[in-house]
Formats: C-alpha cells, structure tokens, sequence
C-alpha cells in the first residue's frame, strides 16, 4: 500500500499484539509509518486479518517505534455463514427422507387395511397383511425389551411340541421385572389401621376362625337362580354347583350367538358404581362355550383377561384351551390371533390377541395374563408373585373403564380371592378412610355364589393385602 520496499525497515519483531519496528529509510519516518496504518485500518483489516488499534513513536533515544494491532473475526462469519447452511441442506435431506419414508408406510398400512376388509380371510395375501398389521400394532404399543430367562420347563399348557415350532417373533422369555413405584392416594393413617387390623387377625387364629364362619353363615339377598338350571343351559355349566344369580349375570346378545343363547356362566362384578362393573367372574369355559366366552369378551369391551389356572390339574381339566397355539383361530363369528407370546417369570405369562368381528370387521387387542402357580382349592406359596402379577395387570389395564374378565376353573375360588385383593387396594389406593375386609367380600358374595371358597383362601387374601399395605407405607413419606 506505500510501495515502499522491506529493506526500509528493521528490528521488526511482533509480541503480545505489539509490533516494532524502526524506519531506517531516508524518504520515510516513522511518523508518517505510524499515523498511515492507522488511517487504513479497515484496508489492512480486510487484507491481512489484523486491525490496527495505536501507534506510539519512539524518540531519538528509543531504538524502535511500536504499532499495537489485534486480529479481527471477520473472516469467521464466512465459514460459520456456509457451515450453518450446509448442515440445513442435510437436515433438509434427513426430514425429506423420513417424511418420504413415513408416507409410503402410511400408504401400505391403508392398502393392506383395505385389502383385509375387501378380500376373504382364506387369501394367503390378506392373511399375511392380517398378521403385519397385528405384529405392527403390538410393536408399537410395547413399552418394555423382553431379556433372555432360561426356564427349565415351559407351563402345562405349552407342550414341548408347540415350542420346537413356534417362531422366535411370537415366543420370547422375560425375566420378572423389578419392583415398580407404587402411586397411591391412600391415607397414611387408615393404612395403618388395616395393617394392625390384618396382622391382628393373622395372629390371632381364633378371631379369623370366627370371622370366616360368619362368612360362611352369609345368604346373600337376592339370591335366585333359574336362568342358569334351564334344560337349554345346563351343559354350560362346568359345576352344578357353582351358577350365576339372575340379576348379576352376564346376558348375551342371542342374535348373534352360535346357539342362540344369551347365557354363559358368568356375572358382573361392581365396586362402588353398579352401572359400570369393574369385573366380570366367569368359569373357564369349555369346549363347546369357547364362542360364548369370546362373544362376552367383546361385548362386555374388555380388553384384559386374568387367568390364574392352568389348563388341567393331575389330569383333571380345569379350563379348555380358548386361544389359538400359534397363528388364529375362528370361535363362530370371532377371529383370534396370537400375536405374542412372553413368559416373565416361572409364576405367569402374558399373551397378546388380536380379536376381530368378522360381522363389523372391527378390531381390538385383548391381553391375557395367566398366573401359574395356583392351584385349586389352594392358594400360591408366597403374596409377592401375586402381587407382582397383579400389578402388571393393573398397569395394562390403568385408565380404562372396561371390566377385567377373571377366571379359574370354576369362577369363585381363586377368582374371588384375585377380586377380594384387588378391590380392596384400589379401594386405598384411591384414599378410602375406611376398609373393611369381611364387608368387601359380603359384597362380592352377593353378585357370584361362594366366592372365596376357603378359609385358607380368606387367610391368604388378608396377608397379600397386609403385605401390599405394609410396601405402599413403607414407600410414602412419613
């Protein structure tokens, strides 16, 4: 910019953001040096990337003159402009892509939707899209990773057959899952009343003895049954002795019945609303009421099935084998698909169907939780794997306001205990201050006969609720 030549100049030397240097040329001073740097700032900024921010001249007696000088950022926003714009084109290119991806999904569920309800159900095309769409929708609800568990034997009514050919996406092993945080309204002082309430009775046998024969003096009001000793009806019943009462039992829609028939073995249960029952006691069905049971599930609108016995006991049947082994099956004009299969631990599994009404060609998913290890006319070895399976359930089942359909074998034994605990807590849960154990069950008894058919039965449901109580304080803040 001067046109002057580096000879001109010695002693030059930068440090710190000084820069010395001494004129040594006759046609030069330092002065002029100094003042013109600072007059073409901006020039040598814009040249060299440094600024010039003062000059300061030496005197006869100083060896150098200084300018001080900074470095600027301009040439900063240059790249930083062009790095933001590349990565908005590939973030544009990544959304482009999962939109692209999201809308052709989109577009094949909406044809394979509509192939299912144009085409027939024998089409090999249609009911491999059936399957897709099940698999998909399980997927897509399923919020836990099952882990590898090694079980030593899989459950009677698994036989070892059905596990060599099943496939590795409808059969998995999960390890029991860890204990989850309970939420709870209850009220830390009524807990503790039917804490010291329950341990009393499970100490004091006598006082329990008595109790439970004043259950068992109990007549429920109104107790008639006719419907279920009709000549039309009684082959539907497992045992003669365990029938619904008229005014709580389960009427089916006889229009669309495979028999014409609006009976099953069954009756609603209700808690605090009798409009809108909580649960529905039922038999485990048998092979000629399999439809019936299907029929109750759908139009009850239950979408969990609790079923804590096994398909047979020491060669007695207990319950016939209502689901599919693998792939569906159809009961009348209900469609059931095996969509999963996951045993969480040696006490229970967890099916996953997907129930279809080929007269509406409506859908929904219904899950199973089957407890193993009761027997019947007993009760399991500890509270833990009940309580455990329980709250599995409750957290499918949180926030709906259909019934839980809940079976053994005959309906009353181990489905009134389940019921008995299970009503009992959400009772606390929900902030009751007062529980009474013996009036909840008068209660059950008077919408299904015997239920809670033993003491031990009674005993046991008082310890699973002691135990629950005693967690559920343990964990609040005191």
């Amino acid at each position: 910019m001067l046109q002057v030549d580096v000879d001109d100049f010695s002693h030059l030397s930068v440090h710190e953001g000084h820069m010395n240097f001494r004129v040594d040329s006759e046609s030069l001073n330092a002065t002029y040096v100094g003042s013109y740097a600072l007059g073409h700032s901006e020039q040598l900024k814009n040249k060299t990337g440094f600024g010039v921010v003062k000059a300061s001249l030496g005197s006869a007696l100083e060896e150098e003159s200084q300018v001080d000088i900074a470095e600027t950022g301009d040439q900063g926003p240059k790249y930083f402009v062009l790095t933001f714009v590349l990565c908005g084109v590939i973030a544009g290119v990544v959304l482009a892509v999962i939109a692209v991806y999201m809308v052709r999904r989109h577009s094949q569920i909406k044809t394979k939707l509509a192939n299912i309800a144009s085409a027939s159900n024998d089409t090999p095309a249609v009911s491999s899209d059936y399957q897709d769409l099940c698999r998909q929708r399980m997927q897509s609800k399923a919020s836990e990773k099952p882990e590898p568990l090694h079980v030593a034997s899989r459950v009677g009514s698994v036989s070892a057959t059905e596990q060599a050919i099943r496939s590795p996406s409808s059969r998995s092993s999960t390890s029991s899952w860890s204990e989850e945080p309970v939420t709870t309204n209850m009220d830390i002082s009524t807990g503790h009343i039917v804490l010291s309430y329950m341990e009393d009775h499970l100490k004091n046998r006598e006082r329990l003895a008595e109790e439970w024969r004043g259950l068992e003096a109990y007549e429920a009001e109104p107790n008639v049954i006719t419907v279920a000793t009709q000549a039309a009806n009684t082959r539907k019943n497992r045992y003669t002795d365990i029938l619904p009462y008229d005014h709580s039992r389960v009427v089916l829609n006889s229009a669309t019945n495979v028999s014409g028939s609006d009976y099953i073995n069954a009756n609603s249960i209700t808690d605090h609303d009798p409009r809108n029952p909580a649960y529905v006691a039922t038999q485990g069905p048998l092979p000629h009421t399999v439809a019936d049971f299907w029929q109750m599930v759908w139009e009850q609108g239950s979408v969990v099935i609790v079923n804590l016995t096994r398909l047979s006991e020491e060669g007695v049947a207990m319950c016939h084998r209502y689901w599919p082994e693998e792939g569906s099956d159809l009961y009348h004009i209900y469609e059931v698909h095996l969509v999963s299969e996951h045993i969480w631990c040696e006490d229970y599994l967890v099916r996953s169907f997907y129930l279809k009404n080929l007269q509406t060609n409506e859908t929904r998913t219904v899950t199973q939780f089957h407890f193993l290890s009761w027997s019947d006319l007993s009760v399991p070895n500890s509270a833990k794997a009940l309580l455990d399976f329980r709250r599995k359930v409750n957290k499918s089942y949180r926030g709906r306001s259909c019934p839980v359909i809940v079976h053994g074998s005959d309906g009353v034994g181990r489905t009134g205990t389940y019921i008995l605990i299970d009503m009992v807590l959400n009772r606390m849960s929900k902030g009751a201050k007062e529980i009474d154990i013996a009036a909840t069950l008068e209660h059950i008894r008077d919408q299904r006969v015997n239920m809670v058919k033993t003491k031990e039965q009674f005993e046991y449901a008082l310890a699973a609720v002691a135990e629950e109580v005693h967690a559920i304080l343990k964990a609040l803040p005191q």
